[in-house]
């Protein structure tokens, strides 16, 4: 395979995180019955492997019960995590709490930090991100945004409906982005606020019901804030910049992200390539075929392909830049290449492929969703080519003959 410039902090990090996943979270994730929901003492336990092993929360300074590792040096390890469904829960890396914990670390104030950081690292508390909307709402085009936030003397006063909130049905505390000046264009017009779920006027309406539902142990909640009051404290960052910090929040996110999806795809082939290596058909194994050996080389590539390109974006990251055309480009990319693996790994498994013993129906069901969140494709896709054509060179085609010219 092709290796990367990891740093020998980097390399020795993900080693001790693959330890932790062939040695603890892969063989108990065996021994859960296909479907089977995730106990909290299950959860606790691989938390508490985590520490023994070395890797838990490698993202989050130290001061904040964390490892205090650069992002870029943390990739790996995210990838080991993403190997099974149960990696990122143990090692403190999972979405959307690793996410909203970047944000609270970024521009939370010292008392929010104490009183909301510290204890989602520890596994205390629990988070959800509160930014997309019902239709005529803010998806895709977070503009549309209709959530709004008026100051009342010393409070925020937050109407408005959320739902695609991942983990807000067991959340305690929301980061919930909202309109707070509607005179002035969106980009400057919003802000976040820390919401604790059991305050008066949030409204968990329900989980909505959604493709991948059996392997996804967060769900995904609908909520609507009717009136919901927080002190001025709970601002996260400066009002009016919530666009800015959300994306502070997201760039990084997304890359996490894809390396979690890609280490799902590289255990779906290793799953396929065990099991083609024994299954016997027509004479010989179905390992020997010549298209399973090809399609499984050309799967590799493509995931290889996109490692490079997460790290890249991650290098821009570290230099100071947005990177948002390079982290456009990995996502889009990662989560294609990741599902056209797990969806190779089903098919070269057959009936074990579909049935529940194995994890890559799980894995099938959650990688489409990878397409949609964080940013559907289209949306990503956009990005990129309004770069490719901010600067086109009339001059190429200035050897073309035109009509009576």
């Amino acid at each position: 395979m092709i290796s990367f410039t990891d740093s020998e902090a980097a390399t020795a990090l993900a080693e001790r995180a693959r330890a932790l996943m062939d040695e603890v979270v892969i063989p108990r994730e065996r021994e859960l019955a296909g479907g089977t929901a995730i106990s909290d003492a299950t959860v606790r336990d691989l938390r508490a492997a985590a520490r023994e092993y070395d890797v838990y929360a490698p993202q989050i300074p130290e001061e904040h019960g964390g490892m205090g590792y650069d992002f870029r040096d943390v990739l790996p390890t995210f990838e080991e995590a993403g190997r099974s469904l149960l990696g990122p829960i143990a090692m403190r890396v999972d979405a959307p709490d690793e996410g909203n914990m970047h944000l609270l670390e970024m521009q939370g104030t010292a008392l929010q930090k104490s009183e909301y950081l510290d204890p989602l690292v520890e596994g205390e508390i629990q988070s959800g991100f509160a930014m997309t909307e019902p239709m005529q709402g803010a998806g895709s085009d977070p503009k549309m945004i209709r959530t709004t936030a008026e100051k009342d003397g010393d409070e925020w006063v937050i109407d408005g409906h959320k739902w695609w909130t991942t983990g807000g049905v067991d959340a305690d505390i929301l980061l919930v982005f909202a309109r707070t000046d509607e005179d002035v264009h969106p980009y400057q017009g919003c802000s976040v606020f820390i919401v604790p779920t059991d305050a008066d006027g949030v409204d968990i309406v329900r989980n909505v019901p959604h493709m991948g539902s059996q392997g996804d142990p967060k769900g995904h909640a609908e909520i609507e804030f009717n009136g919901v009051r927080v002190p001025e404290e709970h601002l996260l960052g400066e009002e009016g910049n919530g666009f800015q910090h959300v994306q502070q929040r997201l760039g990084p996110a997304r890359l996490t992200h894809c390396m979690r999806f890609s280490g799902m795809a590289e255990r779906a082939l290793s799953i396929a390539k065990a099991y083609t290596t024994e299954r016997q058909a027509f004479g010989d194994s179905v390992a020997d075929k010549q298209h399973v050996r090809f399609e499984i080389a050309e799967q590799e590539t493509q995931i290889q392909a996109a490692r490079a390109l997460v790290r890249a974006a991650a290098d821009a990251i570290a230099a100071g830049n947005e990177a948002r055309v390079e982290v456009s480009m990995s996502k889009v990319f990662a989560a294609r290449a990741t599902q056209d693996a797990i969806d190779t790994a089903v098919q070269f498994c057959g009936g074990n492929g579909i049935g529940r013993d194995l994890p890559l129906a799980d894995f099938y069901e959650l990688v489409r969703t990878f397409r949609i969140v964080d940013g559907a494709d289209e949306v990503h896709l956009r990005t990129i080519a309004r770069e490719a054509f901010e600067d086109v060179d009339s001059e190429e085609l200035k050897p073309v003959r035109r009509y009576r010219e």
